[in-house]
């Protein structure tokens, strides 16, 4: 008997350690299982996010778009359905972290320890964002305004947290940082309902000037865009070295502004040769010298004559 006592004893040691192999395994099924059931769940969840967000976006755009004050302003209203759409993402992710058993405490307060460092690192993105919320409260401008910020101007297209989009008359895009169009002066060419049009004309010296005067304002009346109120205005502003300009002012709706402009200056020139009105070509007078019995003009040729 004595000699089978280790024989026993191991097979107890044995019996002892498939008993622990057996529960390892059992218990790594089950994690194994409740991590799948897990996974699969937060899958659903974040595809149930995805889809809420667009649903949610839509709606808030259906309902927000019924009242008065977003249906005049697209801007306002764009930014707020990203904002909305964002909230249900962010809302979805944080629940697909929980359901994976990840800590959502820890990471965002990892990410306020970050966010200094990151702070740091994205400061013009930030000044982009910041001033992107000004101009959304602000609204110097809004979507379809025709604006010019530096040297670049055109319709605005879109405006989000970090750019301004622009398309000028060339139907080119561009592209202007919302810190860039803070800082700076901004000219909003559409935001009032009219305009003024002003086209400078010159007439020779010898000419009548309230004549002048009346052939160009007569032009202005008889077009179709040009408003009554304020009336066409007309008047001497300049005695330049080879003629007299006579500036003309005409009201338009701010649409109309463009074409009316290229209408009076075509116009405003025939209506003179019409008139018999001269426009005098720039000349220059020739000084005779010592010996010279006269002097002379003469004509300055223009850039066609030139070429």
């Amino acid at each position: 008997m004595p000699s089978l006592l280790p024989l026993t004893e191991a097979l107890a040691a044995g019996e002892r350690a498939a008993t622990v192999d057996a529960a390892l395994v059992a218990r790594l099924v089950d994690l194994a299982g409740d991590f799948a059931v897990n996974l699969l769940i937060a899958a659903l969840i974040l595809a149930a996010t995805v889809i809420a967000s667009r649903w949610g976006g839509q709606a808030a755009r259906r309902a927000l778009g019924r009242l008065r004050g977003f249906r005049r302003d697209q801007t306002i209203l764009n930014f707020l359905v990203e904002v909305i759409r964002l909230g249900i993402l962010i809302i979805g992710l944080i629940a697909v972290l929980q359901r994976l058993g990840v800590q959502t405490t820890s990471i965002i307060a990892v990410l306020g320890a970050a966010s200094l460092a990151v702070g740091l690192a994205l400061q013009g993105t930030l000044s982009n964002v910041a001033a992107g919320v000004l101009l959304l409260v602000l609204r110097p401008y809004r979507v379809g305004d025709i604006v010019q910020v530096r040297d670049v101007s055109g319709s605005v297209q879109k405006l989000d947290l970090f750019t301004t989009q622009l398309s000028n008359a060339s139907n080119h895009r561009i592209v202007v940082p919302n810190s860039q169009v803070l800082g700076d002066v901004i000219v909003n060419l559409s935001g009032q309902r009219t305009r003024r049009v002003e086209v400078n004309f010159t007439v020779g010296y010898g000419e009548r000037l309230d004549a002048a005067r009346a052939v160009l304002k007569g032009v202005a009346v008889a077009h179709e865009t040009v408003l009554a109120d304020p009336e066409p205005w007309t008047g001497v502003t300049g005695l330049l070295d080879s003629a007299v300009q006579i500036t003309l002012h005409a009201w338009v709706a701010s649409g109309d502004w463009w074409q009316t402009q290229a209408d009076l200056m075509q116009g405003g020139k025939e209506a003179l040769d019409a008139a018999g009105i001269e426009i005098p070509f720039p000349h220059q007078v020739e000084v005779p010298g010592k010996n010279a019995a006269f002097a002379r003009a003469v004509a300055v040729p223009t850039e066609t004559q030139q070429s």
